[in-house]
This record gives C-alpha cells, sequence and structure tokens, in this order.
C-alpha cells in the first residue's frame, strides 16, 4: 500500500446516510461536549453483568435479518427439521466463515466479555483485509528477505535483518491492532433524558447520540468519533483505533519504501559493483 493509498483512506466519509442527517435535536441545538455524561443505555448490562449490551445498529438490518430468520424457519423441512444450506447470498459467506462470532451490524465479535463488549472484532470489510492486505505484506516482505536481507550473495550485511523484520512484525501487529479492535461502538440510548445533555435522536439506529457519534453506513452502527473506514484494514476508523490506524499508515510506508529501496540497491550492487 503506497502512501497515496493510505491517504485516500485517511479522507472521511461525506455521504448523507454517514453525517446522520436524520438526526433530530431535542433540546434547541445545544451541542456541547463537556456537557455530556454517560446516560442510561436502553438494557441493564451495567447492572446485570450477565445481560449482553445492545448496540445501536441499523433498525433496518435488524428487520432484515428478522426477515430472514423467518424465510429459513418457512423453508425448514418440517420431517428433517433441517434448515437449508445456502441461500445464495452474501450472508453465506459470513456464515461459514464467521459462524463463531456475534454479529452487531456488519461487526463480528470474535471474543467478548460476558457483558457482550468486544474484545476482537472484526469489521464489515474483513475479507479484502485477509485476502489482499495481509498476503500482499507476507509475500513481498518474504521475497525481500530471502533474496536480499538474508541473501549471502547479495552483500547485505547480517545485522539489517535486525531492522528489517522488527518492522515488518511492528506492521503486522499493528494491522490486527487495528483490524480487530472495536473502533468506538456505541450502545442504544432510548432515555430522553439524555436529550437535556445535547444528545440528538438519530431515527438509523434508533437511539441517541452525542454530537461526536456518526453512523456508519458500512458498519451499520453507530461509532464515537466515527472518521472513515478503511478497506485495507477492514474495519470503521473510530476514537478507539484511530492511534493504531495511524501507526499502520506510517509504519507499513515505512516498509514499503524500506523494501524498495532494497530492491533498487540490489539490482545497483549485482549489476554494477559485482561486475
Amino acid at each position: 500500500m503506497t502512501t497515496t493509498e493510505a491517504a485516500t483512506d485517511a479522507q472521511p466519509n461525506t455521504s448523507t446516510e454517514n453525517n446522520c442527517t436524520n438526526d433530530i435535536p431535542h433540546n434547541g441545538g445545544n451541542d456541547n461536549r463537556d456537557n455530556q455524561s454517560q446516560p442510561t443505555t436502553s438494557n441493564s448490562a451495567d447492572a446485570n453483568p450477565n445481560v449482553k449490551k445492545i448496540y445501536a445498529v441499523s433498525v433496518r438490518w435488524e428487520r432484515e435479518q428478522e426477515r430472514l430468520r423467518q424465510e429459513l424457519d418457512a423453508a425448514t423441512d418440517p420431517v428433517t427439521n433441517k434448515r437449508p444450506c445456502l441461500t445464495f447470498t452474501i450472508e453465506d459467506f459470513h456464515k461459514y466463515f464467521c459462524c463463531c462470532a456475534r454479529r452487531v451490524g456488519s461487526f463480528f465479535f470474535l471474543l467478548e466479555r460476558k457483558d457482550g463488549s468486544p474484545i476482537i472484532a472484526a469489521g464489515p470489510c474483513w475479507p479484502f483485509c485477509t485476502l489482499v492486505t495481509v498476503p500482499l505484506i507476507l509475500v513481498l516482505s518474504t521475497l525481500v528477505m530471502v533474496f536480499i536481507v538474508f541473501n549471502k550473495n547479495s552483500g547485505m550485511p547480517w545485522w539489517f535483518a535486525l531492522i528489517y523484520c522488527p518492522i515488518l512484525a511492528f506492521v503486522l501487529i499493528a494491522l490486527f491492532c487495528v483490524s480487530c479492535r472495536d473502533p468506538g461502538l456505541m450502545e442504544r440510548v432510548t432515555d430522553e433524558e439524555t436529550a437535556e445533555q445535547g444528545w440528538f435522536w438519530n431515527e438509523q439506529v434508533g437511539s441517541y447520540r452525542p454530537a461526536g457519534a456518526m453512523y456508519c453506513r458500512e458498519g451499520k452502527a453507530l461509532i464515537m468519533d466515527f472518521d472513515h473506514v478503511c478497506p485495507w484494514t477492514g474495519t470503521a476508523i473510530g476514537r478507539n483505533n484511530m492511534l493504531q490506524f495511524r501507526l499502520f499508515v506510517f509504519s507499513v510506508n515505512v516498509l514499503c519504501y524500506l523494501s524498495v529501496g532494497l530492491v533498487i540497491w540490489f539490482v545497483f550492487f549485482v549489476n554494477f559493483i559485482n561486475k
């Protein structure tokens, strides 16, 4: 991924749906973040740790999921009580590759706490990150290491591997911290008292939201300090993973330019110095 591509990812999504045009102020437009306190959510997860949190996801998506469940129930064989294996939609892909995950909008909670908050969560573009970004980094870096860094005939000093390998490891760790982290999903809040704290009603998710939260169209959820969706990392970028995203963008560019420089140096060394 080049610097231009990384910069393209960093542009915020300005679509109508993402900018929460369906928000309705209930307090005369008071938008003071400093006066915002944590409101009462629509569930009792804080009081009862056995109750999972209810996140502010698209109400339209919830209706579609309910409709799909009803269709599957109607298609169930009354004799064998077996449901059809395939629906021939994108849901089949998610069903078999994220079969052990709890789905919240377009996010998949692979590992979560008792209250339902995610520890490891995959984003809406996780197939692109898994099948494109990770192989691209690993394959190209491995070729550089095999033919240049660890090649005794390349003229590269042995200690250079102590620089290149940690950079590669840092890139992969940063990518994991971005891709598998909760970007800042908001719980559903229906308490009307939050309107007095400067919160706005959002029709898309059926919940109040603070001024810093925005609706993510790809993730189908409300995210605090939502910036954009990066397909290279496979997830949305918000308050909880913005720092990790910036570290990933910086480190992957360092790795990219370093690899290109090694290739240029190797070609020059083989064609000119060795002759």
